[in-house]
């Protein structure tokens, strides 16, 4: 059984990491466009670096939690594809070892003059320069708002190819991510869904699993080793 789980920020929350919630345009005391768009970025980028500074210190003090222990402990029992929307490295500090971030990382550097990549340090600065190209445009490797996100084409086979297709701790807010259980479930997969509310795009899933992620996903990972 082919399984694909995608998992948003309310995998991460009980790590002691806030949840992103759009709904009155502010993350952190922040606006949305000031921090999570290129044109932000290009406005004031110490802005920008300051805020994924915040964000990289608080995920690197986080420590991984029993979700993430048991997505993979059930990746060495069945074809698991793991996508999330999430950009710390709390999947892979929790033993797995392929993980698609599809809206980057904060550990990643990314330079907006060349597209050269390099593993970030904890402190970013406006005036860092490309260790490829030498251009002082280095930013968070991060997907932001109006930008694609990555490895899409390995998304969607991911999606139309799983038996069982789940969304963990995800809003339903944030497309294409909102869009991937609709696609699955076209495609014949069971889905279901593990989050502490119901999310935005519940309707496409045929199961549903309410609570803290602590406690559903071992859970249901129990359930599929059993």
């Amino acid at each position: 059984m082919r399984i694909t789980v995608l998992t948003g920020a309310g995998i991460s929350a009980e790590s002691g990491i806030r949840t992103f919630r759009a709904s009155d345009g502010l993350w952190e005391n922040h606006r949305i466009e000031d921090v999570a768009t290129p044109e932000g970025f290009r406005r004031d980028p110490a802005l920008v670096h300051r805020f994924y500074n915040q964000r990289r210190a608080t995920a690197v003090r986080a420590q991984p939690n029993a979700a993430h222990r048991a997505l993979a402990r059930l990746a060495r029992h069945h074809d698991l594809t793991l996508i999330t929307q999430n950009v710390d490295d709390l999947h892979e500090r929790g033993g797995s070892t392929e993980v698609i971030h599809m809206h980057g990382s904060l550990l990643g550097a990314l330079c907006a003059a060349c597209g050269c990549r390099w593993p970030a340090p904890l402190v970013m600065r406006a005036q860092d320069l490309c260790p490829s190209c030498g251009a002082p445009e280095t930013r968070p490797d991060i997907v932001w708002f109006g930008e694609i996100p990555y490895h899409m084409e390995a998304i969607w086979a991911a999606v139309e190819n799983a038996g069982i297709f789940a969304a963990i701790g995800t809003s339903g807010l944030v497309y294409p991510a909102a869009g991937l259980a609709q696609h699955a479930r076209r495609n014949g997969a069971e889905t279901i869904e593990l989050n502490l509310v119901d999310s935005a795009v519940s309707r496409d899933f045929t199961q549903r699993r309410i609570g803290p992620a602590t406690t559903v996903v071992p859970e249901w990972v129990d359930m599929l080793c059993s």
